[in-house]
């Protein structure tokens, strides 16, 4: 091959990889310290796809990925002195909930 038949080549394997909807990596990604994941605005970014997405495994901060868990019941009972400690502990699994660590 000469030098022309090579460029040829590059291009047009990048033009295959650069028009995909989708990379898919099977070795582990790596972003350097101080890097950033920006994401858009208008429609958002999910972790975890559609159809299927309560099977796939997300762990954070080292530790094992698990499945999503199941939804925690509300707090009920109980004397009037914990009801805001009952109202904070509802806002933090309405939270949870709504990012998808837990279920709903």
């Amino acid at each position: 091959m000469n030098e022309e038949q090579i460029r040829q080549t590059i291009r047009e394997e990048l033009s295959k990889f650069i028009a995909t909807d989708r990379y898919t990596f099977q070795k582990h990604l790596q972003l350097f310290d101080g890097r950033n994941i920006q994401t858009g605005r208008t429609n958002g970014t999910k972790i975890g796809t559609e159809g299927g997405a309560t099977g796939q495994k997300i762990g954070f901060y080292g530790v094992p990925p698990i499945i999503q868990g199941a939804a925690i019941s509300d707090p009920t009972g109980g004397v009037t002195a914990d009801d805001v400690a009952r109202d904070r502990i509802t806002k933090i699994l309405d939270r949870l909930q709504a990012i998808g660590i837990i279920t709903t």
